[in-house]
């Protein structure tokens, strides 16, 4: 597949106009002293001021909280040694944990320089038209921001204007319903305004906007004041089918035919990537990414010191879920025998190969300078995948399931067959919920989503999650047998299992702590939310 062109751009951040570029791929010449006043002018001022949201302000999220939490709070992968993991896995987090409160602060700047860049257009001489184009694709980047925050920590501070926190930044939170809406409100804008196809590869489109819609109207359709109430908003679910559906009628997205080329480098803003996360070639600290030398098993794979993945490994309840030929397992773990002929090519490539003992991340996993040469040390240039048409085949799915048993919806069943041929699998005649979560959990996996899809489901069958997450037996890490052949996992009786102390499985879960360096800078947060006053109407007559 020929390489498409992809846009790159890092950023100096000095409130509250704070953007400069310095891509040679993006083609934008800010003036070298940026103010209110010569700044925002053009419309290559916007494409400036917006290149940013893409990458260094999603940074330290993407750094190791992107999937420790999501794929190590879900009891996917388990890293005993990393301070990164096991916090999430075993449910021990607090305040104080670093990947948490980084991840709070990078979600924060994601919504500040967001905010930064809607002050800056909507202050613009340029057309109405124009400026939406843009201020469109911030509030897109601004309600991912606030669907994480309102998914993780429930209660949070809707903000606006950075300026007014500096001003006082000890300021009331709000309530999760608020946060929701406000998150709706900002994708609802982003896809009545965002252009139908992307001017450049790996920009958004309107249809980027109404596939992260499904996942918001999907998540929030279960939200009442009832956690086990069993039932989810019928009115929500059907926003979900008609957003997902958009997409897959009349979006200009498509599935790669092959499974394993969505993660390779060269196929960076493939047809399936709706938005991704464009981390630069060779670039500096803060718009690179770094994952692969959190999952590479060893030197031999990086050809540097940069590979911290020995103990980083798929959990005994994930390989439990691989059907026999599912293909997806092999792009998702590396097991004994698996062969990568992407890794090592002057050797011929890469044969795994350590007594079928354990199963180590290869997603994220690319090789080394010698292999690709968008690899640098700590730098795999791979896109992050945060929405792919994949997920919105399962959205449509799981909305048209609703609140029934089973589903023979035809275009359910067409999105979800899609993924299954595509993995070497026999087509489903019918849905039910364990068919969709199943599917959503080994096409997802190492992507950042299974916790999110518990916590989906814990809004209104809280207790049955509980069951669910106590029956994975997080404290205890079973010694297994791996065998790729057929995707067979086995306790490995000659061989003992390791207890591990997990925090207590309850309803307090489904919320993290916030970072306790907010809660002495800002009080306020301990104490119960306020209503958020909104101020501008919602988008009709979206659908």
């Amino acid at each position: 597949m020929k390489t498409k062109k992809i846009f790159y751009t890092a950023l100096i951040i000095a409130l509250p106009f704070v953007w400069t570029s310095c891509s040679d791929l993006l083609d934008v010449e800010p003036n070298d002293v940026i103010t209110k006043e010569n700044f925002y002018k053009t419309e290559s001022d916007f494409q400036a001021a917006t290149g940013p949201l893409y990458n260094k302000v999603w940074f330290d999220f993407n750094d190791k909280f992107y999937y420790g939490l999501g794929d190590g709070r879900g009891a996917n992968m388990y890293a005993p040694f990393s301070d990164y993991v096991y916090p999430f896995t075993d449910l021990t987090e607090t305040g104080l944990t670093g990947p948490l409160v980084s991840a709070w602060g990078s979600l924060y700047n994601v919504v500040q320089q967001s905010n930064n860049v809607i002050i800056g257009i909507s202050g613009s001489p340029l057309s109405d038209a124009v400026k939406n184009k843009y201020i469109a694709e911030a509030r897109f980047m601004r309600g991912t921001a606030y669907w994480y925050l309102a998914s993780l920590w429930g209660d949070v501070i809707i903000s606006t204007d950075p300026r007014e926190l500096v001003k006082n930044p000890i300021v009331n939170k709000n309530p999760l319903k608020d946060v929701y809406e406000f998150s709706m409100r900002d994708l609802e804008f982003a896809a009545k305004y965002l252009p139908e196809t992307a001017g450049q590869a790996g920009r958004l489109t309107r249809y980027s906007a109404f596939g992260m819609l499904s996942r918001v109207y999907l998540s929030f359709s279960g939200i009442s004041d009832n956690p086990n109430s069993g039932t989810r908003s019928q009115e929500y679910l059907d926003l979900a089918k008609k957003a997902a559906e958009k997409v897959m009628t009349s979006g200009p997205y498509s599935l790669m035919a092959n499974y394993e080329d969505i993660f390779m480098i060269d196929n960076n803003n493939n047809p399936e990537s709706m938005f991704a996360l464009q981390w630069v070639p060779n670039g500096d600290y803060g718009v690179n990414n770094t994952q692969q030398a959190y999952f590479a098993l060893g030197s031999d794979i990086t050809g540097d010191d940069a590979a911290w993945g020995y103990w980083t490994r798929a959990s005994y309840d994930v390989l439990k879920e691989y059907e026999s030929k599912d293909l997806r397992r092999r792009a998702t773990w590396m097991a004994d025998d698996d062969f990568y002929p992407e890794i090592n090519k002057s050797n011929g490539g890469y044969t795994v190969n350590h007594s079928k003992e354990f199963v180590n991340v290869k997603k994220g996993v690319v090789g080394s300078t010698k292999d690709n040469s968008k690899i640098t040390r700590m730098n795999s240039s791979l896109n992050t995948n945060m929405l792919r048409l994949a997920e919105v085949y399962l959205n449509y799915a799981e909305a048209a399931l609703g609140n029934n048993t089973s589903t023979s919806d035809a275009l359910a069943l067409e999105g979800i067959n899609k993924l299954r041929t595509r993995a070497g699998l026999t087509p489903k005649t019918s849905l039910t919920y364990a068919d969709i979560k199943h599917e959503r959990r080994v096409e997802l996996a190492m992507e950042g989503q299974y916790w999110y899809d518990l916590v989906r489901r814990a809004y209104y069958k809280q207790q049955e999650v509980i069951n669910y997450i106590t029956g994975q037996d997080r404290g205890v890490i079973q010694p297994i047998l791996y065998d790729a052949a057929t995707n067979t996992v086995s306790i490995d009786p000659a061989r003992s299992s390791s207890p591990r102390a997990i925090g207590v499985i309850d309803a307090t879960i489904f919320t993290l702590p916030y970072p306790e360096s907010e809660l002495v800078q800002n009080p306020l947060l301990r104490e119960s939310p306020v209503p958020y006053q909104f101020t501008e109407e919602k988008i009709k007559d979206l659908f």
